[in-house]
């Protein structure tokens, strides 16, 4: 039986996801009796903005779950690892944004829009999907409902945010110092080369089939979240100078045959879709426009001439609102619709 509130967690609460996960609680109207904020010890004492008041951080350590029904962990997966086992052993169901638990069998990796009905085998700890991964299932999901997708070549363009506020901060600096003639003068730090007006075809590290990591977790966890391990996926994850926001370009091959017009209309049905596309009016998703939102916008929605059932789409989503809090919360609310805020 459902309860009226719950005792919820945010681990790493003075992070830009972690506070963004505060927004969200509050702008959904989450069904909290009470709101911890957990970070480490250099971030204690700190003040973080709650419904018109500020939550004081609280040391995160092994005993911050007594009592806490739901812990939402954005805190890194070394923080993770030590302390979402901690928490589920204390009785606290875990929705957890980093890497540290997606591929493990024994927790769901979920969209709540595409498989909400793998929270009913957790055991205490759920993954929250990497952020281009999320959008992307958002928009598939439909297509692979209705046409049973075959193979998916996806190119991303994703916002300095993903990579943290040392990267906004690099990306505002260089563009500062570009303008007042100090180009000489840049020197990057988080990425390995200048980000201001450039692209780079490199996020996270290379592995030893010469893909990023960024790349090979869309391909691992299109498939877990699928459930179809015979979707084929081919990466390339690209890092463009945009503040928040990712971009992906997918290319969709069907086994059944599925026109424009068709996947237009089922995209305009599917939960936390918003189609954008009249190009005609100069209408498609743009990061600008998703900035702040939960929705995954679609739009230039067309058949792959090339193939006999392709189609091309545009998809564009908050990287740090659905591709990391907003998840992480849905997740939660899911939960509770489910009733399985327990630990088996």
């Amino acid at each position: 039986m459902a309860k009226e509130g719950y005792v919820v967690a945010v681990c790493g609460a003075t992070g830009a996801v972690g506070r963004t996960m505060l927004e969200v609680l509050e702008q959904r109207d989450f069904p909290a009796s009470k709101v911890i904020a957990l970070a480490s010890e250099r971030s204690a004492g700190k003040k973080v903005p709650f419904k018109g008041g500020e939550l004081t951080v609280e040391v995160l350590n092994e005993y911050s779950f007594e009592g806490v029904d739901l812990a939402l962990f954005s805190a890194g997966g070394s923080t993770s690892k030590t302390f979402a086992p901690l928490a589920a052993k204390a009785g606290c169901v875990v929705v957890d944004n980093s890497s540290a638990w997606r591929m493990d069998p024994e927790c769901p990796l979920v969209v709540p829009e595409v498989n909400p009905h793998d929270l009913e085998w957790h055991k205490g700890i759920i993954a929250n999907p990497n952020c281009s991964t999320i959008q992307m299932m958002v928009a598939l999901k439909p297509i692979h409902d209705a046409a049973k997708i075959k193979r998916v070549v996806v190119s991303t363009y994703q916002a300095v945010s993903g990579t943290g506020q040392k990267a906004i901060d690099e990306l505002a600096g260089q563009v500062t110092m570009m303008f007042n003639g100090q180009v000489e003068d840049i020197e990057p730090s988080a990425y390995p080369h200048r980000i201001a007006f450039n692209c780079l075809p490199h996020i996270d590290i290379f592995m030893d089939n010469d893909y990023t990591r960024e790349e090979m977790k869309m391909v691992h966890e299109t498939t877990k979240i699928m459930g179809d391990e015979s979707i084929k996926v081919t990466a390339t994850a690209v890092r463009v100078p945009v503040f928040y926001g990712h971009s992906e370009s997918i290319n969709i091959e069907t086994e059944l045959k599925l026109s424009a017009k068709e996947c237009r209309a089922l995209l305009t049905q599917a939960p936390g879709v918003q189609v954008l596309d009249n190009p005609a009016e100069q209408i498609y998703p743009m990061p600008i426009e998703a900035q702040g939102q939960d929705a995954t916008y679609v739009g230039r929605i067309r058949e792959d001439e090339t193939i006999a059932n392709g189609l091309n789409i545009w998809v564009v989503s908050d990287n740090i609102r659905k591709g990391a809090a907003t998840n992480t919360v849905q997740i939660a609310e899911k939960l509770i619709e489910m009733d399985l805020v327990r630990v088996p």
